[in-house]
């Protein structure tokens, strides 16, 4: 042993060998290729900062972006059949159902929560892709029939983001009827005259479009989100003609009337709060003002006792 294996080999080999680099750090835009800071991304509600795409976002990020300093309640759903048709194709619909809910870490495909934008009161729920491609099940109508009794039991407005492949096959026709169900939801709403808004997201397609995501008082997309009933090509085997550039995305509804609005999912917040507050009948919110007091320990956003703050 010398000197040149003691300490030479060494150091060389420190200088040239691989490190170790945590995993996700890095996420490369599916649009524009370019690779994003994971904590950068996160910031940017996963948009991408370079070309403006719009990744996939889980309903509990989307939520602490859209309420009043991140505050929400969850609202309880009623859990159906864990497998009513003991279906199986390569797996057991069970073991789906646990991958799924490890990969994601929530039990289903929609989160339902309660809270403040803009110190208005609202229920919203959301639909996560990641979640078996956010397919439409019993759960999922449960939590939009959970989601309009609420509203209605509270006279709140109810916002939706949907995200889906369509109804899960795994329950059937079971799936498929939460089309009419969660259509007599939304017809609640409407009895009640409270205002319900679909916010579109990538992708939305199949008996989600059919049915509750395409019956709001105002529908408003994400940018270039992919919204239809069938896929393009089946239309194009269909009627035989070639469709049109841009066809089933937001931009191009928007331009035949199917959606009032595209926004950023940086704008978006800002613009529900405006929307809302207009169906509503309420002045316009002040910008920077504090949310409500906390009905748990008696204090507003500042830390301030909430008797203080009344008095003020």
């Amino acid at each position: 042993m010398n000197w040149i294996t003691n300490y030479v080999r060494p150091r060389i080999n420190s200088i040239f060998s691989r490190r170790e680099v945590p995993e996700n750090l890095w996420t490369k835009c599916g649009e524009c290729g370019t690779m994003l800071f994971h904590r950068e991304l996160k910031e940017n509600l996963n948009v991408c900062t370079q070309c403006g795409h719009h990744m996939g976002i889980s309903p509990r990020d989307r939520f602490l972006s859209l309420f009043d300093g991140g505050i929400f309640t969850e609202i309880d759903v009623p859990a159906p059949i864990a497998d009513p048709l003991h279906f199986k194709d390569q797996k057991k619909y069970p073991e789906r159902m646990k991958a799924a809910q490890k990969k994601t870490g929530e039990k289903e495909a929609m989160l339902v929560a309660e809270g403040e934008i803009g110190r208005t009161p609202i229920v919203a729920c959301a639909q996560d892709f990641s979640f078996m491609g956010g397919s439409m099940s019993m759960y999922v109508g449960n939590a939009i029939v959970a989601a309009a009794e609420r509203a209605v039991e509270m006279k709140r407005p109810l916002v939706l983001f949907s995200a889906a492949g369509g109804a899960r096959m795994q329950e059937g026709i079971l799936g498929l009827m939460q089309m009419p169900r969660t259509t007599i939801a939304v017809q609640m709403l409407k009895e009640a005259g409270l205002p319900y808004i679909v916010v579109l997201t990538h992708p939305t397609t199949g008996g989600v479009t059919a049915s509750y995501a395409m019956l709001g008082d105002v529908q408003i997309a994400e940018p270039n989100a992919l919204i239809g009933f069938a896929g393009a090509r089946v239309i194009e085997q269909t009627i035989r003609e070639k469709l049109p550039e841009g066809f089933q995305r937001a931009e191009y509804l928007l331009d035949h009337g199917m959606l009032d609005r595209v926004t950023d999912r940086n704008e978006m917040r800002e613009e529900l709060i405006t929307i809302v507050r207009m169906l509503l009948e309420l002045p316009p919110a002040v910008k920077g003002d504090l949310p409500a007091p906390s009905a748990e320990n008696g204090t507003d956003a500042a830390g301030e006792p909430a008797e203080a703050a009344k008095a003020e």
